[in-house]
């Protein structure tokens, strides 16, 4: 086996340098904690950036996906499987959505999405009914497309030109939610916990004004639940605590739990809009990584699972508030991002965790939080004990 030297050296002359990394290399892990090829142990307060939701090596996750290798890895979208089928149903029946598409990431989800809302903008509307609202300091994927509909300029460079027919506006800003809808938009797509652009949970009246809006004037209300679906915040997902009811619901990250994979979720106004030949992927439903979400979603919709992460947040809250140096905590579930003194800053605390042992993300100034949503109360204090140590300096 290599070491972590090794690993990196062959990384940064092999691999494109699109990623900041830390110097680690990850070999192995179980549950909420990982190694490095040395036997080095991390406490992961990432999960993948909200993927690995059961952890690292869940037994049972890993034989449902071993279990289909052996039998079918891939088919073309041409023929059924079982795997798809059943994780389809799944969604369906709980959630109540009519339609399930699958493609392989957030920002294909999101892409999805958007094709569904400015498909139904010209067929009910006119050709001219083709703008989506997004909201300011919004994140929606890393497609020239999906960068377009992300509400943040610093994503505005380089790949230019940018897809049209987007507006912005700013997060519980209800008027000028309501001054940007004219007849040229046909949908708008929300995060309800801004995560890329820090931790920010959006104002629960301004996202029941904006179903209202859509349901008025008959435009595609999608949420994008990329990162705050599956559980993570709490409920299998967030929108159930902002009491509306989507048209379109995005997601990825946790669903195939460890695997790509991608999907659209749409209701009865929406779940035929997209005909033959209008969409596709050729891994979308990929049997394997369906397989895995089957078992991600058996776990995750249990009611004493999603009890278990409120109570984890609870307690993930309460511990990080008793650190001197976070000043506040925001964010719902195991989606938590904490804003530090001034003068501290979040990229460089998180470099110093890793060497710790202990992983962490950033979000601009905040530190953020997505730990395995089946992390123990003992590997959180083991979490916090090292960032506390890491603050005090």
């Amino acid at each position: 086996m290599m070491n972590s030297t090794d690993i990196q050296k062959k990384d940064s002359k092999y691999i494109a340098n699109t990623y900041k990394r830390f110097p680690i290399a990850l070999t192995a892990g179980e549950g909420a904690a990982a190694r490095d090829p040395e036997g080095k142990e991390y406490i992961d307060f990432t999960s993948g950036i909200g993927v690995n939701c059961l952890g690292y090596a869940d037994r049972g996750w890993a034989d449902a996906v071993a279990a289909q290798a052996h039998k079918l890895q891939h088919v073309s979208n041409l023929y059924s499987t079982q795997p798809d089928t059943e994780v389809a149903e799944k969604l369906c029946r709980y959630t109540g959505f009519s339609k399930v598409f699958f493609g392989n990431s957030g920002a294909e989800a999101n892409e999805g999405a958007l094709k569904v809302a400015r498909k139904y903008g010209i067929e009910k509307h006119g050709e001219q009914c083709n703008t989506v609202i997004t909201l300011n300091n919004s994140f929606h994927g890393r497609t020239i497309t999906t960068l377009s509909a992300t509400g943040q300029d610093s994503f505005h460079q380089f790949f230019f030109p940018f897809t049209e027919g987007f507006k912005f506006v700013d997060a519980g800003d209800i008027e000028g939610l309501k001054d940007a809808v004219d007849e040229t938009v046909c949908g708008i797509m929300i995060e309800l916990i801004q995560g890329e652009g820090g931790v920010v949970p959006v104002d629960a009246e301004f996202v029941k004004e904006a179903a209202c809006l859509c349901k008025e004037k008959d435009l595609v209300f999608a949420i994008d639940e990329v990162q705050t679906g599956i559980g993570r915040t709490g409920t299998f997902l967030c929108y159930e605590q902002f009491d509306v009811e989507p048209d379109v619901v995005s997601l990825a990250k946790g669903i195939g739990g460890g695997l790509p994979l991608g999907a659209v979720m749409m209701n009865e106004k929406t779940g035929d809009v997209l005909g033959f030949g209008q969409h596709g992927s050729t891994f979308g439903g990929n049997p394997v990584a369906c397989a895995g979400a089957s078992y991600v979603l058996d776990q995750v919709m249990k009611p004493e699972f999603l009890e278990a992460v409120r109570n984890k947040s609870e307690y993930m809250r309460k511990k990080l508030l008793e650190i001197p140096q976070i000043k506040s905590v925001t964010g719902l579930g195991l989606m938590l991002g904490a804003e530090l003194e001034e003068g501290m800053a979040a990229g460089e605390i998180a470099g110093k965790c890793v060497e710790e042992g202990l992983l962490v993300l950033t979000a601009k100034t905040k530190l953020r939080f997505l730990p395995p949503l089946i992390i123990s109360h003992e590997e959180i204090d083991r979490g916090i004990e090292i960032l506390a140590r890491v603050l005090k300096g």
